[in-house]
């Protein structure tokens, strides 16, 4: 699958639909050093309100927007925290404290969770913007995202892992799961996988089964083609259910023919 980058975002990500069965747009974000860059996309979209970040990246999954923020679109220090905006990270915000007795027992809980957070660094950045990436309007993103279901996301991983075999490792550092996906992937710039939270599930209208994933956009390319070799060999999604109680040696040497007896 030969893809540009810098022109063919839509066909990526109907390639990405298609072979996942999304039931979200894929969509990309972005840092900005000048807020009048961001003001520059075009077609987008200021908030009227003060939300979470997980509402405006459902903005762009669910409803197809290209939304730009600041700081001050923000509802707090933890949501800016995570993508390096507004200097968040004070000693209030590394206390935790607002969370103590609601998400930890003690403030050494709430203390070790902050801790334990990846967040862009502060000072650099005064602006995010998310949009699909069918859009191409951020053209590169910083990182790419999508929600699928967990098997989804185990075909997305193997066609990630079919060339150039790594293990991957990822945390749940729990609520404030968008420090494993989108704070991670953009801090480290490697694939990251999230089991969302509450707050992206209440403020986000992520649904039960969905995970998220969040990587470098030149992955998708390469999942994209793993994917596509698996599916060469008879190994598609969704998967077909073979049955419990059926004899496995005619499955198995569907794909394995030393297996076959």
């Amino acid at each position: 699958m030969a893809t540009d980058l810098a022109t063919d975002w839509a066909k990526l990500s109907a390639d990405l639909e298609r072979t996942l069965k999304l039931r979200a747009a894929p969509f990309g974000m972005k840092l900005y050093e000048n807020s009048a860059d961001m003001e520059a996309i075009p077609k987008v979209r200021r908030p009227k309100a003060v939300h979470t970040l997980d509402q405006v990246v459902g903005q762009a999954a669910r409803l197809g927007w290209t939304v730009g923020i600041t700081a001050d679109d923000l509802v707090g220090a933890q949501c800016r925290a995570v993508v390096g905006l507004g200097g968040a990270k004070d000693e209030e915000w590394q206390s935790g404290r607002q969370m103590k007795g609601v998400w930890y027992d003690t403030e050494e809980d709430t203390r070790a969770h902050q801790a334990a957070m990846h967040c862009v660094p502060d000072g650099k950045f005064q602006a995010l913007a998310v949009s699909p990436l069918a859009a191409g309007r951020l053209d590169p993103p910083d990182i790419a995202l999508f929600y699928a279901t967990p098997g989804a996301m185990i075909y997305f991983i193997n066609g990630l892992q079919y060339a150039g075999y790594r293990k991957f490792e990822w945390g749940v550092v729990g609520e404030s799961a968008c420090a494993d996906s989108w704070g991670r992937a953009l801090t480290t710039r490697e694939p990251s996988l999230s089991i969302p939270c509450f707050a992206e599930r209440r403020y986000g209208g992520v649904l039960d089964d969905e995970m998220l994933m969040a990587l470098p956009p030149d992955q998708l390319e390469k999942a994209l083609d793993g994917m596509a070799a698996l599916s060469k060999n008879g190994l598609r999604y969704p998967f077909p259910q073979y049955g419990v109680q059926q004899d496995v040696r005619a499955g198995m040497a569907a794909s394995y023919p030393t297996r076959a007896v």
